[in-house]
């Protein structure tokens, strides 16, 4: 990642692509299953465990190379996780529901970057 050769950065740019075209894709998907808030809490929890893994699994294992977790967390979890709909659909519900979403995200979302921290952490032991 460091070199400044044009096509490492034309290289780069093309994984983040694929990378926003699956996360979107398993968005869609989920949100086949399960649509509107359910759907948006469980996509931004999950995102929010993988972000936390890989955070911390570079800080303790760094098995992933770097150009690995750029494609995941830019790429993949970018276009999986969504703030915006987040915030529509919690604006939208019913003042009870929609205070109940935003505390439920928060409360998953940290727990999910808590629980991608654990995992990382007991790798790294089996490094």
């Amino acid at each position: 990642m460091g070199s400044t050769h044009p096509l490492e950065h034309a290289e780069t740019f093309a994984l983040i692509a694929v990378g926003g075209f699956l996360g979107s894709n398993l968005r869609f998907l989920i949100g086949q299953f399960s649509p509107g808030l359910g759907g948006t809490l469980v996509v931004n929890a999950l995102g929010s465990a993988v972000l936390g893994f890989l955070a911390y699994e570079a800080l303790k294992t760094d098995l992933l190379s770097a150009s690995s977790r750029m494609v995941l967390s830019t790429g993949v979890l970018s276009s999986f996780t969504t703030y915006s709909t987040f915030a529509m659909e919690t604006v939208q519900a019913a003042p009870v529901l929609g205070l109940a979403n935003l505390f439920a995200s928060y409360l998953l979302g940290f727990t999910g970057v808590l629980v991608g921290r654990h995992l990382a952490h007991s790798m790294e032991g089996s490094k």
